[in-house]
């Protein structure tokens, strides 16, 4: 029995050692760098490209690959940035996994300029379709992103052609010139930045061909800062075969809705024979997300479905309803999984967005909104022994949660916010457990009010019947006013990021920090001098809390934290009395000086009267 097992265990290791050198090793130079680009036809922007070029180009592997990628910091103008690659587990069972993972401040330092880091993992388990990003700031949205696809060689579908569709939006100043503004007291409502545009493959004028009688395998990944996305094909339907690199069970449908961060791949078959006309794809912006609509903003687009050029373009249809796009909710991973239906830890964070003491509008989980801390938490995690499940040596301004191994952790969201937020989760899929509809939609309340009119979860009457299989993904929208409930086993060590993925509502500090199984982590990762040197470029110390001390770990002098709150009884309102005051008194002085020099004074009245009406319409004294 012994010289059995023996044997059987040199077979395995030699059945390993083959299939790891049929593996391939994919390697790549990118120096990140400002290039000039137009992707809509309505003036050129700088976007980030590599090595000079925009767009950047889409990643290809197969299963069990490696992948080696040097990212190098060229723009030379002191913008930071580092990359991540969104739905990759980087299970840290393979090693020093958890620093590939990208976010800055979360697991890596942000690279300064000039410095380079290496992305080194494999992608043993995992398929399907994914992408890859900057995260840091909003930088995605001025071009870092292509899609990561992961061939599978035994994909349980067959198809003739694999297209790869990136969805995005498209704003004409670069993120941090945007940022600035919406992050100010003069956006006191925390309105977003409304697109000019969005793009289909990085154009605004896309054509896909179609053959008759092929069959089309088409992923589609929303890569955008903001807007959720619908897709419809005209007369041909579409079934839905993969979500987030989970494979499910196929579902037939007309109508796609894609938030930012998701994905979900379908088998479209072209018509049999010369149809004698071409078709169209419409791309259809979520108009409900966005606060103001401009004139001139194209909401919809008509992407042709070309059988033979011969024939005349297809025009534009409309959708009567949207309501018929696929839940999620709904669909069932293709390999049934039970629900995990006990948990041992509930995560509740209350959504809410209310305005500081500096006059910016702020998102928040439990009234804390994410301030990043002065150094990587995964650095705090891995320089502090036995003090690293210890929630204060991280801080209280990240949300952070301290998970034990192999614990099932049910997280609720609740949300006191009439917006959509699609959230999602490093280093894991999770189980969807409830997701409610949205309730008073586009719809405007108070505060109070809206904590009236939120339907939050309650564990004890369900909105929703609890799925046997339910939906396993790794982005989930959240509903206006509503909930969603999802869980997931901490078996994956790991400083894990939970955001929305709009990603001015991640600016805006819509996040929490899952630091899961601290100690096993410490076990298995070891900061790589790469990450080391990274940090010291941009003078960040290696070691130490969250306030970068390392001789007190309980000393959290000098940690950033979130403004201090309004004023008692100071409101918008005051925000907008003192805006038109100082109006009135500039308007004042410059009169003033107008009349000292002996010049007219035209209108000066008239404008005095416009914003004393405007003072009093909003019952304002001055």
């Amino acid at each position: 029995m012994r010289s059995f097992l023996v044997n059987l265990r040199y077979f395995l290791v030699i059945l390993s050692l083959l299939k790891l050198s049929s593996c391939k090793t994919h390697r790549f130079r990118f120096k990140a760098e400002w290039v000039k680009a137009d992707p809509d036809g309505l003036g050129e922007r700088r976007m980030i490209g590599f090595n000079g070029e925009w767009p950047i180009p889409d990643i290809h592997v197969d299963k069990g690959d490696r992948v080696e990628l040097y990212l190098t910091n060229g723009f030379g103008d002191g913008t930071k940035t580092s990359l991540h690659f969104h739905g990759i587990f980087f299970n840290s069972s393979y090693g020093n996994m958890n620093q590939m993972d990208g976010p800055d401040m979360i697991t890596q330092c942000p690279l300064g300029d000039g410095d380079t880091y290496f992305y080194n993992f494999t992608v043993p388990d995992q398929v399907g379709t994914y992408w890859y990003h900057a995260h840091a700031g909003s930088q995605y949205g001025d071009g870092m992103r292509a899609a990561f696809i992961i061939h599978d060689p035994d994909e349980p579908f067959e198809y003739d052609e694999d297209w790869v569709i990136g969805l995005a939006d498209l704003y004409t100043e670069p993120s941090y010139k945007i940022s600035k503004g919406f992050l100010s007291r003069y956006n006191p409502t925390g309105a977003e930045p409304i697109p000019r545009n969005i793009l289909f493959n990085n154009t605004v004028n896309a054509t896909l061909h179609f053959e008759p009688g092929k069959t089309y395998l088409m992923r589609f990944i929303n890569q955008g800062l903001f807007v959720s996305q619908y897709i419809s094909l005209e007369d041909h339907s579409m079934t839905v075969v993969e979500v987030d690199g989970v494979y499910v069970k196929p579902e037939e449908t007309t109508l796609l809705t894609i938030a930012s961060g998701q994905r979900m791949s379908v088998i479209v078959h072209a018509k049999d024979g010369d149809p004698k006309r071409n078709y169209a794809l419409m791309q259809i912006s979520d108009a409900s997300m966005l606060d103001v609509i401009p004139p001139d903003l194209q909401l919809n687009r008509t992407i042709q479905i070309s059988y033979d050029s011969k024939y005349p373009a297809a025009k534009e249809f409309f959708i009567e309803s949207y309501s018929n796009a696929v839940n999620d909710f709904y669909l069932q991973p293709l390999q049934e999984e039970g629900i995990m239906e006990d948990y041992d830890l509930q995560v509740k964070l209350d959504l809410r967005m209310k305005t500081l003491g500096d006059g910016v509008k702020y998102a928040f989980f439990n009234n804390v909104t994410y301030t990043a801390p002065k150094i990587p938490t995964l650095t705090t995690l891995l320089t502090s022994g036995r003090l690293a499940t210890d929630p204060r040596i991280y801080g209280d301004n990240i949300n952070s949660v301290i998970l034990k191994g192999g614990e099932i952790v049910e997280v609720v969201i609740n949300n006191y916010d009439p917006g959509r937020h699609p959230f999602h989760l490093h280093g894991h899929n999770f189980q969807i457990v409830q997701k409610s509809p949205a309730f008073h939609e586009n719809e405007t309340f108070t505060d109070a009010e809206q904590d009236r009119i939120t339907v939050p979860y309650n564990e004890d009457s369900p909105i929703m019947p609890f799925p046997v299989h339910p939906m396993l993904r790794d982005t989930v929208v959240l509903e206006p006013n509503g909930h969603v409930v999802i869980r997931f086993r901490a078996d994956n060590p790991g400083v894990w990021f939970f955001h929305c993925h709009i990603n001015w509502h991640v600016e805006q500090g819509l996040a929490a920090v899952f630091i899961e199984d601290p100690l096993t982590l410490q076990a298995r990762e070891t900061l790589t001098d790469n990450y080391k040197d990274t940090c010291s470029n941009v003078g960040m110390v290696t070691t130490g809390n969250a306030a970068g001390n390392s001789e007190d770990w309980l000393d959290l002098t000098g940690l950033p934290r979130q403004p201090k709150p309004l004023p008692e009884g100071f409101t918008i309102k005051g925000y907008i009395a003192f805006a038109i005051s100082t109006l009135i008194g500039i308007g004042g002085l410059y009169s003033i000086t107008k009349y000292g020099l002996q010049e007219s004074i035209p209108n000066d009245a008239e404008v005095y009267d416009n914003l004393k009406k405007l003072l009093a319409k909003n019952n304002i004294e001055t």
